[in-house]
């Protein structure tokens, strides 16, 4: 018996290991195309960080004025630098770092990128990301390659996910604290993109733009560490917010949040136009580097998102999920 605990300790004890050697710190994910379960690799510096910044002992540190204002100064230095002809040197180990697969990319040279932004914001090779059902408007996409939660309410994904303690639908789109603009029984999903993701983002629905603003703010971390803290993390980054009616789905409301090392959130100028069509998989803008996060709320009872979507976050386990795929269907077409 005891030798059995023994060889259970030290297979645990190896596997960790193992997972540290590779990298495989981050939060547990599971791939939707093969249901495998598996850590994001991340820098364990940046995971250290994490821990010791995003912890009932230390959390107040991020509220303060100073440390909000060096992560801004941060996040433009890092854009500044990474825009540089100098920073090309980075893109190889960064390559390798992720295994970034560049044959679904163009180009897939990684001499053609002059800098290591222009990589960052890299396009996807035409057809590696087909749109689910690109002519039916009653299913809604995936808008990002990214790790995805999605919950029924706004109140569900507070007990479960985002834990911020000023966490509420005004609050995200920067209206007053009293403003409703529908009820915490909206349905939300959640998308955090990782530094090595495609960062262009997409539309999720056919629409019509109503409004778009951008709101000021901070650069804090989107890693489920940060985002699970009592700090205000969504609510507090800087962010763009389009607003969309859908004959299908209703009012949609599309949130790209910057974060750490983000220097700009830019949107495509057709999103900027109030009474613009738009359609589902039309690229609705990009971030520049680091991580990121995009929240999109859908009106209470519009929208049912895919099951395994669904009993994942329940879990508390992100999906790995690329642009284009499924999200959900609408539950009543045609009542715009």
């Amino acid at each position: 018996m005891i030798l059995n605990y023994i060889h259970a300790w030290v297979d645990w004890l190896l596997g960790l290991c193992k997972l540290i050697e590779n990298r495989e710190v981050g939060w547990m994910t599971v791939d939707r195309k093969t249901g495998q379960r598996l850590r994001e690799r991340q820098p364990l510096l940046k995971k250290l960080r994490l821990l010791l910044l995003f912890n009932p002992l230390t959390e107040w540190i991020d509220s303060l004025t100073w440390y909000r204002r060096s992560l801004h100064a941060k996040a433009v230095k890092y854009g500044k630098l990474e825009s540089s002809p100098r920073s090309k040197a980075q893109i190889q180990s960064f390559v390798e770092f992720y295994g970034i697969d560049m044959e679904q990319f163009e180009p897939s040279d990684l001499d053609a990128y002059p800098t290591f932004q222009d990589f960052f914001t890299r396009h996807h090779r035409p057809g590696v990301r087909p749109i689910h059902k690109p002519t039916d408007s009653t299913h809604a996409i995936t808008v990002a390659d990214s790790r995805l939660v999605v919950f029924p309410t706004i109140t569900a994904s507070q007990k479960l996910w985002i834990k911020g303690r000023h966490f509420t639908l005004p609050h995200l789109l920067g209206l007053p604290s009293d403003s409703n603009p529908w009820t915490e029984n909206s349905a939300i999903a959640s998308f955090r993109l990782s530094p090595q993701d495609y960062h262009r983002y997409h539309c999720p629905v056919d629409g019509i733009v109503e409004s778009w603003k951008k709101i000021p703010g901070t650069d804090y971390m989107v890693d489920p560490v940060a985002v699970r803290s009592e700090v205000d993390i969504l609510t507090e980054n800087e962010r763009d917010v389009v607003v969309m009616r859908s004959r299908e789905f209703g009012r949609v409301v599309f949130v790209a949040i910057g974060a750490a090392q983000v220097g700009t959130v830019k949107l495509a100028e057709n999103f900027k136009k109030q009474g613009q069509k738009v359609k589902k998989g039309e690229e609705l803008g990009i971030f520049e580097f680091g991580g990121s996060s995009i929240i999109v709320c859908f009106e209470p009872g519009r929208i049912e998102f895919d099951r395994d979507l669904v009993e994942l976050s329940r879990q508390k386990i992100e999906v790995d999920v690329e642009v284009g795929m499924s999200l959900g269907r609408a539950t009543r077409p045609g009542k715009s």
